[in-house]
Parts: structure tokens; sequence; C-alpha cells
């Protein structure tokens, strides 16, 4: 009995070809689940989740060791982590719960502070001295017109609290009417191949499982047992379908 477990668990680990064999035969399966998991990101997507805008403003940080009017541009390492290290002090500056409060005030927008520091995001522009802000919201108007309020509260805000230190704007924000999420068709492709695969999944563990004796291969391969005899099906014989009934000494041919 145990010769025959362990020779049944190993058949199942290197039968990939049943496998294979009975996900070609279900493909139809898996080309439907795909289908159908693929529309209903679709339809979720393009009809349930609100599309969202967004809008950004450059700001100079100020560094004493470079200046937007020097005519030589070339940064040293040593000025580029001072910058990163500047972007990153006044991008708390600016999540900060006292500045967007103000940012709320000003514009008169309904969000408390929590959702607007999620709307809210920053990070230094290709390796420079120049902190880009970017707003997300449902309105694309209403992205830029917070993005542009921050322009002006955060300079302020952060004279107040560091000595010496400012910001320009190099660049305000304006409204940008293509919307940045969600990817109706990026979505729409992830959900068709979940679909699929989980289809896949599905129908190669009922092949795994599948211990029905198809033919005389599985068998042999099963067990080690020579096959001595094998029976036709006389149901599905030919190119009509044949049953055979018996009563008594008497047979019945339909």
């Amino acid at each position: 009995m145990e010769k025959q477990k362990n020779s049944v668990m190993e058949y199942y680990t290197i039968d990939v070809l049943h496998v294979i064999k009975y996900l070609m035969k279900k493909a139809w399966i898996i080309a439907l689940s795909a289908i159908l998991v693929g529309a209903l990101c679709f339809s979720f997507f393009a009809f349930m989740v609100a599309p969202k805008y967004s809008s950004s403003i450059m700001l100079y940080v100020n560094n004493s060791s470079f200046s937007l009017g020097n005519t030589s541009f070339s940064i040293s390492s040593s000025e580029i982590t001072a910058a990163q290290s500047l972007v990153k002090t006044y991008g708390e500056i600016l999540n900060n719960r006292t500045t967007l409060e103000r940012v709320i005030e000003k514009t008169e927008v309904s969000y408390d502070y929590e959702t607007l520091k999620n709307m809210v995001t920053s990070s230094l522009s290709n390796n420079t001295e120049i902190m880009k802000v970017t707003v997300t919201s449902e309105d694309p108007y209403e992205a830029a017109k917070i993005a542009n309020c921050i322009a002006e509260i955060l300079p302020i805000r952060i004279s107040e609290i560091i000595d010496g230190a400012s910001m320009e704007v190099v660049d305000a924000a304006v409204p940008n009417k293509n919307k940045v999420s969600p990817s109706i068709t990026k979505n729409t492709v992830i959900g068709a191949f979940a679909g699929a695969a989980l289809a896949i999944m599905a129908l190669a563990l009922v092949a795994i499982l599948d211990d029905t004796i198809h033919d005389e291969e599985y068998v042999i391969q099963m067990y080690d047992y020579p096959i001595l005899a094998k029976v036709p099906n006389l149901l599905q014989s030919g190119s009509k379908q044949t049953e055979y009934y018996y009563y008594g000494d008497r047979k019945r041919k339909e």
C-alpha cells in the first residue's frame, strides 16, 4: 500500500503533460473567464470609479551655492544632496497640518486635513533645486486652484519657520484635463490576465485531483499493472450512437 501510495504521489508530481492536455481541452473556459473578468474590470473602472486629474507647480528651493541667475548650471554632488535635504524638509512643512489648514481655508474646499494631505505629493525635479508639488483631484480646476494656493502659502510658512529660507515660483499650475487615473485599458488587461490565471489554476487543480481512470495508460503509469483486456465504448461507436438493451434472451437494437 505504501509503495502504491508513493507511486500515485509521484505520478501527480511529474504528469505535467496530462495537466497541459486537460487545460487545452478546457481552453474555452479559460478564454471565457478572461473575457468575463476583463469585462467586469472595464465596467467597474469606466462607470464606478471617478477619474482623477493632476496639476503641478514648480518651486525653486533657495540654496546660497546655486541660483537661477547664475549662468553656470553645473551642480556638484554636495549641492544636489543639500537640495534633496531641503526638499524633504520643505515637503514635511508642506504636509504639516497648519500649512494645509491654511490652504483649505483660503481655497474654501470641503476637504479635511487628512484628505488633502493624501492629495498632495512633493518631489525633487530631475536632481535639481526645483521642488515639484502635485495635487490630484477629481476636478482638474480644483487641483490647479489648490496647487496655486500652495505656491502662495508654502513660501510664507517656510520663511516663518526657517530663518533666511525662501522659495520662488518657477511655474504655476494650470488645469490639466487629461486624467491620470484610472487607466481603463491597463486595468482591463490586468483583469483579463487575472481571470485567465484563476481559471488555469482551478482547472489544473481539478486535473491533478482527478483520479478517474480514463485509459489504459493511466493504469500502467499509476499502478504498473498489465492490461489484460479493453472494453470498447459501445454507446459512442461509429457515426451514430447505438444503445443495446437485453430482455432475457431477446436482444433489441435501437
